[in-house]
């Protein structure tokens, strides 16, 4: 049964017997795919057809044209049968809501256009402070590579009794052992003991952009939250240099081209705490590539999703802090990490929102570091790989990089361990 959220509003049902007053009307629809970018304008009149058969609405505002049945309820839940006798009459839908537009991932630049969204510069690479983290001894694991590639065989070849796991289960178990070793460092680290991780919490933000009104919202990844907040990665002149960086323009295309919109009526701006949580500051977002073919993305998506729901809920926490009002620079930055993965190829990704004056594209930016693409290894086969009779690859784990373990592990002893 496909699920439905009711929407009220003002109704003028005219079928030339009798009139239904808007109170007396609840317009089943259904509802939009949360967990994606969102962006508003003023929501026209919709016009809605009927005839003899029933009542059936035309989204014309959806690219694919859904046709979906539309039910009119009295407040018993009884449907309002139409007029027989009338031919063709009209419903007019005068709804206070306001008009979303959804990303339509046939065309997203991705980065780029994320980029765009937040009013953000993107930096290549990790901070060289940040990852110089995992270079110190006392930051490191004992035995760190041998007990990194054996996590990776269990999560390959030691997780299941079949032949071989799915890419659904070797992704999430390789994540999770991978949190449970830098967790071993809370001995030495008792900073690491001030955190908790949560799932399935809903996050909504919302902004202005020119003279259009986003909004994300939904729920995202597995979120690392702290009593603490992350430091700023970078001081105020560097803040202040951003000012100087222009945003990439899609001109003559539109920044919001290939956007679905869907009809909504409430702007929401939720962290997805409680103002009294004893971890109200968002840490570090872990992100594993859907494996359904209908969620499937594209890496430039992908990365687009970390980088959109990354700065949703530095957003979030800005209005928690500040208010919901522009400012043009924070007085202290607010930093919030992510990481994504497919099982073997990681994203790493620092954000720092140094204002929530997002209306124009002049003054101070936002700032993102992306890592992308690193390989953890080149290949884990339960049996090798022969062509032509010979072993192209062997059987078991080949190519461990430890350098990008390396990065996973500096993300997580920020804010944990000192600084050099």
């Amino acid at each position: 049964m496909r699920s439905h959220y009711t929407c009220e509003g003002r109704v003028t049902h005219n079928t030339g017997n009798s009139l239904v007053k808007w109170s007396d009307v609840i317009i089943s629809c259904p509802p939009a795919c949360f967990g994606h970018t969102l962006t508003m304008g003023s929501c026209p009149p919709l016009h809605i057809h009927l005839n003899d058969i029933g009542f059936r609405r035309v989204l014309d505002y959806f690219e694919h044209r859904y046709i979906v049945p539309t039910l009119l309820l009295d407040k018993t839940g009884h449907k309002i049968q139409p007029n027989i006798k009338a031919n063709i009459f009209w419903l007019i839908f005068e709804l206070s809501l306001f008009f979303f537009i959804i990303f339509n991932f046939r065309f997203v630049p991705g980065v780029r256009q994320a980029a765009w969204l937040t009013k953000s510069k993107v930096i290549s690479g990790l901070p060289p402070h940040l990852l110089s983290l995992a270079e110190m001894p006392e930051n490191q694991l004992p035995d760190q590579n041998e007990r990194v590639q054996n996590t990776i065989k269990h999560a390959r070849f030691w997780v299941t009794t079949e032949a071989r796991p799915g890419k659904e289960i070797y992704s999430n178990t390789l994540l999770l052992n991978l949190l449970h070793l830098c967790a071993t460092q809370r001995s030495t680290h008792p900073a690491i003991g001030r955190r908790i991780f949560a799932e399935k919490y809903s996050l909504a933000a919302t902004w202005k952009r020119g003279d259009d009104l986003f909004q994300i919202r939904g729920q995202n990844g597995l979120l690392q939250s702290s009593m603490d907040p992350l430091p700023e990665v970078c001081g105020k002149q560097e803040v202040a240099d951003t000012s100087n960086h222009v945003l990439e323009t899609f001109y003559p295309v539109s920044p919001t081209i290939d956007l679905q919109q869907v009809c909504v009526y409430k702007e929401m701006s939720s962290t997805g705490f409680t103002d009294d949580s004893p971890y109200p500051h968002a840490h570090t977002l872990y992100f594993l590539e859907s494996t359904e073919r209908q969620y499937r993305l594209h890496p430039e998506q992908f990365k687009a999703k970390m980088m959109m729901f990354t700065f949703g809920n530095a957003l979030a926490r800005a209005h928690k802090l500040y208010g919901t009002s522009s400012q043009s620079v924070l007085d202290c930055p607010i930093t919030i990490q992510a990481v994504g993965t497919n099982g073997r190829i990681f994203q790493f990704l620092v954000f720092q929102l140094n204002t929530t004056d997002l209306s124009g594209d002049d003054g101070i930016k936002n700032q993102v570091w992306l890592d992308e693409d690193i390989e953890l290894y080149d290949f884990a086969k339960v049996r090798p790989l022969i062509k032509k009779k010979q072993v192209k690859v062997p059987a078991g784990l080949a190519g461990y990089k430890p350098e990008t373990f390396s990065r996973f592990l500096a993300l997580y002893m920020h804010g944990a361990a000192a600084l050099p």
